[in-house]
């Protein structure tokens, strides 16, 4: 028997009183591969990432890889129900590159982003000084929202829900794209104005659609909050990994700062009061 396993044998009854959790997390962390950059995504949600390699996230994973000196290798599954739990959870993969910190599902790394919902609208037009929902000027106006989402909230308590037009929340991004659809809609005259999450909004619109404009909401008073950071998730125990993916986030803030600049993703102040890129 090799030395080590003496000495193992030996604390065996130390062992027998640690608890489950820490036991999980010795394990947890053997799973991280040690030959590939193994990212959990979605292989059609553009602006973030898709299997072609041209989101904004896609960028985000070969950096980390390259720092790394490891090739990226992908577990695709559609963002929806189920995701952490037939990707990250199942082993099948070690990251997910964008994850809203605080969710239980995941063990978070350090933040790389903070964003927000935007109010989408025409850059020239009635709508274009509005900065809060409950602006009287949106009063009439039918406006885009995802159903369930935060905004939508804010729209109830602003009298607005009642005329406001409802997009799917939960989709399989291969065969519908609701953000998308909002943004025609909007361009169109169909609506008046659009409410998204900035870091898909933010893309779609300075990619396509030169007339309008996002505007982060960032003076809501009111619950539920419209700011959020955005980590990596990591499966939990991964403790090792996360302060490896930690310590990469802090060495590289600004090529990461830049991907997510050129992307046109809203990116706000660590306590999410400011925009960074007021001219975008």
């Amino acid at each position: 028997m090799p030395a080590w396993a003496d000495i193992f044998a030996a604390a065996s009854c130390a062992a027998l009183l640690c608890s489950l959790a820490g036991a999980g997390q010795a394990q947890t962390s053997d799973l991280v591969s040690k030959t590939a950059f193994r990212v959990c995504a979605d292989p059609a949600n553009l602006p973030l990432s898709d299997d072609q390699g041209e989101g904004y996230e896609n960028r985000l994973a070969e950096l980390f890889a390259r720092e790394l000196g490891l090739p990226v290798d992908y577990t695709w599954y559609p963002m929806a129900t189920g995701f952490i739990r037939n990707t990250l959870r199942a082993n099948r993969c070690d990251v997910v590159m964008g994850y809203a910190q605080g969710d239980e599902m995941v063990l978070n790394t350090n933040h790389y982003l903070t964003s927000s919902y935007v109010l989408v609208v025409p850059r020239e037009g009635p709508l274009a000084g509005v900065e809060t929902l409950s602006d009287p000027a949106l009063q009439g106006r039918r406006i885009g929202i995802v159903a369930g989402s935060p905004p939508a909230t804010h729209l109830a308590r602003a009298g607005l829900i009642g005329i406001a037009r409802s997009y799917p929340l939960m989709v399989d991004r291969r065969h519908d794209s609701p953000a998308e659809d909002m943004l025609s809609d909007l361009a169109s005259g169909e609506t008046a104005a659009a409410i998204l999450w900035g870091p898909i909004g933010g893309p779609l619109v300075k990619a396509g659609y030169p007339g309008l404009k996002a505007v982060p909401l960032i003076h809501e008073e009111l619950p539920p909050r419209m700011v959020y950071r955005i980590t990596m998730g990591v499966r939990p125990g991964d403790k090792v990994w996360q302060r490896k993916l930690n310590s990469l986030i802090r060495r590289h803030r600004g090529e990461i700062d830049a991907i997510l600049r050129e992307a046109g993703v809203p990116r706000l102040n660590d306590m999410g009061t400011a925009v960074l890129d007021a001219g975008q």
